[in-house]
């Protein structure tokens, strides 16, 4: 048997469509996820299920259709660009499997069976490493893989922000941003959060972040007045890890900056989290505490220079194999 490689990518996920019903199952999906809310299941099911989807689906519906593209939700559109740009690039075949939703990583795996590959390199599309997002991706792997007699050789990519081509490619942008659009007075870089406690427990999620943000300001040189880092997209009444992303705004409109920019490095695609969250939310909020102007800088999504830097990892990860 002649040896064929694959690549298996892996996103977060995305409803199907911008309803209330289909955003009710994928949210399901997902919060079930004992990487996602740990709680124990006999006091968090009944608040999953008799409040939060209830009462929260028919409001994400809403987002969704705010920032929903005429293909389909944005973070599938341009999972799904990089995934024919990557083959592309790469002459590998390559697949896309969503840990929540559709299309899953099973469908994702068989579609590389069937194309002859019996080693499959599995690259989740997140940066920086955390057990909410790359280990939950594993984990769906691992149970997809329980259901399979003949299993295919594995590689796998924990993480990929110290690759000297994602820091390069994060401050390219930046500056054709910023060559297009003009300066603003501040940067921030916000990454989605995790609750504390997890970081706490192990997770070395905030280290990475750390880490890329110092990488990145390497190639900008931005003095410590005009960037910083901070956390969205918080959950629930626990702490979370900070400091958090709309209070930083909002703390900095108030110092007196009138002009930000921000930047999302923890997502590899433009998403609800970005468009809506960070480009209408935090926008807001920015200017009802005296900013002038809040400014989204775009994901990698597709870009040429994002997928050089996923292809050199995909060459690099799948050597001598």
């Amino acid at each position: 048997m002649t040896d064929k490689v694959g690549v298996l990518l892996i996103n977060l996920g995305t409803p199907d469509a911008p309803t209330a019903k289909a955003v009710k199952a994928f949210l399901a999906e997902f919060l079930h996820d004992k990487r996602v809310v740990d709680l124990t299941r006999f006091i968090w099911c009944p608040v999953l299920h008799g409040i939060v989807l209830p009462f929260r689906s028919p409001k994400v519906a809403k987002l969704y259709q705010s920032i929903w593209m005429e293909e389909g939700s944005p973070l599938m559109v341009y999972s799904k660009r990089q995934r024919d740009k990557l083959a592309q690039s790469t002459g590998l075949p390559v697949a896309l499997g969503m840990t929540y939703g559709n299309p899953s990583i099973d469908s994702g795996l068989a579609e590389l069976e069937t194309q002859g590959c019996n080693k499959v390199l599995v690259l989740p599309l997140y940066p920086q490493y955390s057990a909410t997002t790359t280990a939950a991706g594993f984990d769906k792997l691992a149970k997809v893989l329980k259901t399979r007699s003949a299993l295919p050789e594995l590689r796998t990519v924990n993480r990929y922000y110290q690759h000297p081509g994602y820091a390069k490619a994060l401050a390219e942008s930046v500056q054709r941003f910023w060559a297009k659009e003009g300066e603003s007075e501040y940067l921030l870089c916000s990454y989605h959060g995790i609750p504390q406690r997890y970081a706490d427990n192990g997770d070395p999620y905030p280290q990475d972040c750390q880490a890329s943000t110092a990488l990145l300001n390497q190639h900008l040189q931005l003095p410590e007045a005009r960037f910083g880092m901070s956390y969205q997209s918080i959950f629930g009444r626990e702490e979370w890890i900070k400091p958090y992303t709309e209070a930083t705004i909002i703390a900095l409109a108030e110092k007196g900056v009138k002009t930000l920019d921000v930047i999302t490095p923890a997502f590899a695609s433009d998403c609800l989290e970005t468009l809506e969250e960070i480009a209408e939310q935090c926008q807001e909020a920015f200017i009802e505490a005296g900013g002038e102007r809040l400014r989204l800088v775009p994901c990698l999504n597709d870009d040429e220079a994002h997928i050089q830097l996923l292809s050199d990892v995909i060459a690099e990860a799948t050597q001598n194999w």
